[in-house]
């Protein structure tokens, strides 16, 4: 088990390579949850990741003899580029694998910081079993991404920051993966403050911690798809699990569409870039899975921000159209001229910004007439209603379209 002294040990040898990331407390996210809330930004990191703490930790305890023989790593993104971003510093050769799904900025900064990249699998764990073929045959040093030591201990860190900018937090709330971020964080913390509550939080369609919870060691489930990528874990690590089991008080779990809320919420209101896996904290507290958390101090790890921008873009379209500030409208209309003069004119007498326009006669519901589809720029729920109704006191049949 990794103990109090491996973290400090670690903070001390990677202290100054690494940006001590804010842990700033946010009156709107407060109010939403009604905790006292902070936000620690490890998405602000260079690499803009935890990962490269434990990343860095390993590759400085590493014998010379290890470093010599270049190193080897598999990764969906985050860890990939932190060994690859410290083993440059350090001079020290590094192939990552990574599977073919990882989002192509991920790849590209990986790239970037000088690693040879290898693509295989669809998913985390084919990735991992071609690192460690390749360990085999090209006599690498294979660095684990959380199944090791050094990597919790450097995680870990984390927690030891917490309770110097948090005092008195009360919880904290971490994303699982395969572990190592919550094992180190739950060492450092409950030795230093026992009585502050360490939460653990997965993807729903892929929590392979709480299935090693509940079986009594770890598990693999079948595979998933997730926009929490960086934790699409499908087995908990042997070393991690015991930690997990022996020192997190409460794991919990987040629907895909919990999560994409939750990116798009610290992108609102934070003006925070956080990807899947670093934002599954912040959706938990959103949607109070967590028991007993009101009034109290808690802090939530925004892990990561390493997202792709053509899925921000998809998020901020569905989480706007839940919002009701992007709407789809079907109006039945005459097929003579005028008629979408007139339906444009109510339109823009309420106020709303019409996005797109379709119109068709192949799908009325009647000979003679025809359908017209409109994508509208609404202030939300109530000022959608507001449109339809004055469409229908204007005699028209219109009815909403979901998504």
């Amino acid at each position: 088990m990794v103990t109090l002294p491996d973290v400090q040990a670690a903070l001390g040898r990677i202290r100054d390579r690494i940006y001590l990331s804010p842990c700033a407390r946010s009156e709107t996210f407060s109010k939403l949850t009604g905790t006292s809330a902070y936000l620690k930004l490890e998405n602000l990191q260079m690499t803009g990741a935890f990962k490269e703490r434990g990343a860095l930790n390993k590759l400085l305890l590493l014998a010379p003899e290890e470093r010599s023989r270049g190193l080897i790593a598999a990764s969906a993104g985050n860890h990939a580029q932190g060994v690859a971003y410290h083993a440059g510093r350090l001079g020290v050769s590094a192939t990552i694998v990574m599977p073919e799904t990882t989002p192509i900025m991920k790849v590209a900064n990986t790239r970037a910081h000088g690693a040879r990249i290898v693509l295989h699998g669809s998913s985390y764990d084919e990735a991992y079993a071609e690192a460690r073929r390749l360990e085999q045959v090209e006599g690498l040093t294979f660095v684990h991404p959380f199944d090791d030591p050094a990597i919790i201990a450097g995680q870990g860190t984390i927690g030891l920051e917490i309770l110097e900018q948090v005092p008195d937090v009360d919880a904290i709330v971490v994303p699982i993966g395969g572990g190592g971020l919550v094992s180190g964080i739950a060492a450092a913390a409950k030795a230093l403050r026992p009585s502050v509550k360490v939460v653990g939080v997965e993807a729903e369609v892929l929590p392979c911690m709480l299935a090693a919870i509940e079986a009594g060691k770890p598990v693999t489930l079948e595979p998933a798809t997730t926009v929490a990528d960086g934790i699409a874990v499908k087995r908990a690590g042997d070393l991690t699990f015991e930690h997990v089991r022996a020192l997190v008080d409460e794991i919990v779990t987040v629907s895909e569409e919990e999560i994409a809320s939750a990116i798009l919420y610290l992108l609102e209101r934070e003006k925070t870039v956080a990807e899947g896996a670093g934002a599954v904290g912040v959706a938990a507290l959103m949607q109070r899975r967590i028991r007993g958390l009101e009034g109290k101090r808690v802090v939530a790890i925004v892990s990561g921000g390493n997202i792709d921008v053509n899925l921000v873009a998809r998020i901020i379209e569905r989480g706007l159209v839940k919002d009701g500030r992007l709407v789809r409208v079907s109006v039945a209309l005459m097929d003579k001229p005028g008629q979408l003069a007139k339906v444009s004119g109510i339109i823009a007498h309420h106020r709303a910004n019409v996005i797109e326009v379709h119109h068709t006669r192949a799908f009325a519901t009647r000979f003679g007439d025809t359908t017209l589809q409109l994508t509208l720029e609404t202030r939300g729920h109530e000022h959608v209603d507001e449109i339809l109704k004055a469409l229908r006191e204007r005699g028209y049949q219109v009815q909403q379209l979901g998504i």
